[in-house]
C-alpha cells in the first residue's frame, strides 16, 4: 500500500504524457503558465490604452474648454446687446438676427463721438450733476465710473496711470499695483515724492492704498490694459520676461535695492 500511494502522489505532481485517439502525446498537467502570462499581457496593454486615451480626452478638454467659456460669454454678450433693440425691430415687423446688435454697436460709437466733443462733455456733466444728487444710485455711480475710466484711453481722465510693482508685504515678496496719483510729502529737511499705489486685493474693485517713494517702485515695461489682465487672469497672463522702466520712460539701468530701505 506504501507503494502504490508513493507511485500515485508522483504522478499528480509529475505530468505523465498520454497518447490521444489520433496519436498526439498530450500532457496530464494544465498549461497554466501560458495563460497566466497571456492574462498579464493583456492587462498591460488595456492599461497604456486606457492612460493614452485618457491623456487624449485631457487634452481635448484643456484645448475647447477656454473656446467654449469664450463662445458662451460672446454668444451671450451679443445677445444681451442685441436685445436693447430688437423688441424695437420686432415692434415694426422685422425679425433679423444681429440687427439689433449692429444698432448697439453703432449707437456706443456715436455716443462717443458725440461725448468727445464740447456739447457731449457738457450734457455728461449736467446728468453727473444730477446723479450724485440721488442717495445710492450715486455711490455705485461713482465706483462704476472708477473702473472704466480705469481702461479708458483718455490719459487725460483720472484713470492708473502706470503699473508698479512694489515690496509688500515683506522683503523678497512683490506684489502688483497702479499708481493712481503723486504727492508732494513736505519735511522738516525738505520734500519728498510719493505716489500713491493701488494694489487690489479682490480682483479689480477693492484693494488697498500705499504711500510709496518714487525710488522705491518698479516700474515694468506693462501698459495699464495689460497690468488689468494679469489682476483679472489671477497672474496668468504675467509676461515670462518683462524689463523696467524710469519714469520718463527709458530703461532703467539701476536695480531699485529694497534690502537697504529695510
Amino acid at each position: 500500500m506504501g507503494t502504490r500511494d508513493r507511485e500515485r502522489d508522483r504522478e499528480l505532481l509529475i505530468p505523465v504524457a498520454t497518447i490521444s485517439e489520433n496519436g498526439v502525446s498530450k500532457s496530464s498537467a494544465p498549461t497554466a503558465a501560458p495563460t497566466m502570462a497571456s492574462s498579464h499581457g493583456r492587462e498591460a496593454f488595456l492599461k497604456v490604452i486606457r492612460s493614452w486615451a485618457s491623456k487624449k480626452f485631457m487634452t481635448g478638454c484643456v484645448i475647447l474648454l477656454p473656446l467654449a467659456i469664450t463662445f458662451y460669454i460672446t454668444w451671450g454678450f451679443v445677445h444681451f446687446v442685441d436685445g436693447f433693440f430688437s423688441p424695437v425691430y420686432n415692434q415694426l415687423g422685422i425679425n433679423v438676427f444681429g440687427l439689433g446688435f449692429a444698432t448697439s454697436i453703432t449707437f456706443i460709437f456715436l455716443v462717443g463721438v458725440f461725448m468727445s466733443s464740447w456739447w457731449g462733455a457738457s450734457v455728461l456733466t449736467l446728468g453727473e450733476w444730477f446723479i450724485k444728487k440721488m442717495p445710492l444710485v450715486s455711490y455705485i455711480y461713482a465706483a462704476s465710473k472708477q473702473i472704466s475710466a480705469a481702461i479708458s484711453p483718455d490719459q487725460n481722465s483720472n484713470a492708473f496711470k502706470e503699473v508698479a510693482i512694489i515690496r509688500h508685504p515683506r522683503v523678497g515678496q512683490y506684489m502688483f499695483g497702479f499708481i493712481t496719483s503723486t504727492v508732494i510729502l513736505q519735511k522738516g529737511v525738505g520734500e519728498e515724492e510719493l505716489c500713491c499705489v493701488y494694489v487690489p486685493t479682490n480682483h479689480l474693485y477693492l484693494g488697498d492704498i500705499f504711500l510709496i517713494s518714487s525710488r522705491d517702485i518698479l516700474r515694468p515695461n506693462l501698459s495699464v490694459r495689460e497690468g488689468i489682465e494679469i489682476v483679472i487672469s489671477g497672474g496668468m497672463s504675467v509676461p515670462k520676461i518683462f524689463n523696467t522702466v524710469d519714469p520718463s520712460g527709458i530703461p532703467a539701468t539701476r536695480i531699485v535695492n529694497f534690502e537697504a530701505s529695510v
